[in-house]
């Protein structure tokens, strides 16, 4: 296991992290206390091109007539006839140019296709996603020499699977311990290659793999693509999982491949920022398909809501349902406002969306679980039970307990919860720490933090007191009529936000890094207002073009508001007014072994027999098992 250090992993971090903004972003303006809604562009219109109209037909159609969702969840594979008419349709080349033979959609219409799938069949969303917005067609694209796009994007195109390879059985989002090495060959035309990589998206189907690597000279990463039939690498397992089951991720080793010097992508030791800066986009399936979800989710619980009487009455009669479903419609809206606004974002072109990326897959995943737990609530013990246990007894096979299966991962892969907090926490402390980080570096003396004061005090000068004096009250915004009042509410929480991010650099200083329950509520803070704001602009502009239900969806943005303005309120009271140095002490305590005690009344680990069904485990001096690939594996 590659050893690093505190300080080494934070080091490869910032060398990885996009350091300049070239252009602008919503939500860096947010935390500089800057309410902007002009960079919030306009919802997109709903129209389809005639040419994507007609795919997005097709694939409707195929997956209404072809795709089984049960059966798929049942036996954990692809069918190949889904497979095949996937690839017939050109489903592996969404996001591949025309130029390369794709389709060339753009990413309102991915997001449009991946919703549609998060509502039918989330196991095709976790194939196609990770194949082309984090696999060869993303990367290839954004950073492959005009020959790799050459050779590769039409393979993708054609059907040919890809996968992304980055986690490994030590190492999950910290790439500074990454084993999987490369070193250049004894004729230096060529790199070797050797690792093991864990969970790889697609593995077991790919082709075509994107890897990232440490160069064993420089231990700098790099990105590659490797190819499945080169001699070397090696499906070692199939992983299967709780949801998702058709999930095709695998273990993956590679034993001195040689990789030709023409299949690095980027520049050498660049890899990370390769990887980083293809998840600012291609996150954005995610939360696209978390919508599609909730969608499904509030069908099913209004209709069953409408249909179940408890008490002489409809169970969504009954306030706590009912406030339940008013709770559960107005977020949905405030979901699907929130991709698409970074997506319209994304397809302009003028925006640096690494940010609003981040904070669509947080906050999206996040109320799609709560939503799929509500919907599980008030579909009671109908929802616990499967598709097919309801339609054998004669009820209709609505499968609450396989989305709940399918939703909970949401919240980890692509960028676990806890790491996007963390990465949205840094950019939001980016400019400050340009003006007066070095005050905060302990490896600095008390001569040199004198001598930047008066460029520290120069910046506050001019930049603190406009966040406290700034008019966000009536008639402020008045053409947004009764959303008003929600707009002046941003834009007085947005300026409170930017006190409390130096606020808390003054208090915690360079211990602010490890605070982090302090920058999760001014994550959670901003997330909010991002929200607020885009499903208020949808409305706005909805009503202004004459929408049909604009005037309905004015009532959803209001109560969604409303709600979100009380979780504010509360977020900013906890900055301040909290026991998070309890609750950490305690936890130190547990770690410690000091209330061993509770565990009593278990069977321990280490006390019960190890489960006789299941093979065991490797010791640490014994090598990992070499398992023959089961059917599944491979390519057809």
């Amino acid at each position: 296991m590659n050893e690093v250090s505190e300080a080494d992993s934070r080091r490869l971090a910032e060398e990885s992290r996009q350091t300049e903004w070239k252009q602008p972003s919503f939500l860096r303006e947010l935390f500089l206390g800057v309410f902007n809604p002009s960079l919030i562009p306009p919802y997109p219109s709903g129209e389809f091109r005639p040419e994507f109209a007609k795919l997005y037909k097709e694939f409707r159609a195929f997956l209404a007539e072809k795709v089984d969702p049960v059966a798929i969840d049942e036996s954990g594979e692809y069918p190949h006839d889904v497979l095949d008419g996937l690839t017939r349709m050109g489903a592996f080349g969404l996001l591949v140019p025309k130029e390369y033979g794709g389709h060339g959609v753009n990413k309102i219409e991915w997001c449009q296709l991946m919703e549609l799938l998060g509502g039918y069949e989330a196991n095709l969303l976790g194939l196609l996603s990770p194949h082309q917005s984090v696999g060869v067609p993303e990367t290839i694209k954004q950073f492959g020499t005009e020959e790799q796009k050459n050779r590769y994007l039409p393979r993708c195109a054609k059907g040919e699977i890809s996968a992304f390879a980055l986690t490994e059985p030590d190492v999950g989002s910290d790439p500074a311990r990454l084993t999987t090495t490369v070193s250049a060959s004894p004729d230096g035309d060529s790199y070797v290659l050797n690792g093991v990589k864990l969970w790889c998206t697609n593995g077991t189907l790919a082709k075509l793999f994107i890897v990232m690597a440490r160069h064993t000279d420089t231990n700098t990463i790099s990105a590659f693509v490797v190819e499945s039939s080169w001699e070397g690498v090696s499906i070692e397992h199939r992983c299967r999982f709780m949801g998702l089951r058709a999930l095709a991720n695998g273990v993956v080793t590679f034993k001195n491949v040689h990789l030709p010097r023409e299949n690095l992508v980027g520049p050498e030791g660049k890899g990370l920022r390769v990887a980083l800066t293809v998840l600012n986009v291609g996150r954005l399936s995610v939360p696209a398909g978390a919508v599609g979800t909730a969608k499904k989710c509030v069908e099913i619980s209004r209709r069953w809501a409408s249909e179940r009487v408890q008490w002489g009455r409809p169970i969504g009669k009954h306030e706590a349902i009912g406030h339940k479903l008013a709770d559960m419609a107005s977020t949905v809206y405030a979901m699907e406002a929130v991709v698409f606004a970074a997506a319209e974002m994304c397809v302009r072109g003028e925006y640096d969306i690494r940010l609003e990326a981040a904070a669509a897959k947080e906050w999206n995943t996040s109320r799609a679980w709560e939503i799929v737990d509500d919907t599980f609530q008030i579909r009671g013990g109908r929802a616990y039970e499967t598709e097919r246990s309801l339609a054998e007894r004669g009820e209709a096979p609505i499968g609450v307990e396989r989305f709940m299966r399918d939703t909970r991962v949401t919240r980890v892969f692509e960028g676990a919860s806890e790491i996007l907090h963390l990465f949205m926490a840094r950019e939001a402390v980016d400019t400050h720490l340009q003006a007066a980080g070095d005050l905060l570096d302990t490896d600095k003396n008390w001569r040199g933090k004198l001598s930047l004061l008066p460029r520290v005090l120069a910046f506050y000068a001019r930049w603190y007191p406009a966040r406290w004096f700034g008019w966000g009250h009536w008639p402020k915004y008045e053409e947004y009529g009764r959303l008003a009042t929600h707009m002046r509410f941003i834009d007085r929480s947005s300026r409170r936000l930017a006190r409390q991010v130096v606020h808390g650099m003054v208090v915690h200083g360079a211990s602010l890094q490890h605070k982090q329950a302090f920058l999760f509520r001014l994550v959670d803070i901003a997330m909010e207002l991002f929200a607020m704001a885009t499903a208020i602009s949808r409305a706005h502009t909805r009503w202004r073009q004459g929408h049909p239900d604009s005037a309905k969806a004015l009532d959803l943005v209001d109560v969604f508001c409303r709600n979100s303005r009380r979780k504010v309120r509360g977020l900013f009271h906890g900055l301040w007014h909290n026991d998070d140095a309890l609750r950490y002490r305690t936890a130190q305590q547990i770690l410690a072994g000091e209330h061993v005690w509770l565990e009593q009344g278990i069977l321990a680990y280490d006390e019960a027999a190890y489960p006789a069904s299941l093979p065991k485990p490797p010791t640490k001096k014994e090598a990992r098992p070499r398992r023959e690939p089961r059917e599944p594996l491979g390519i057809r």
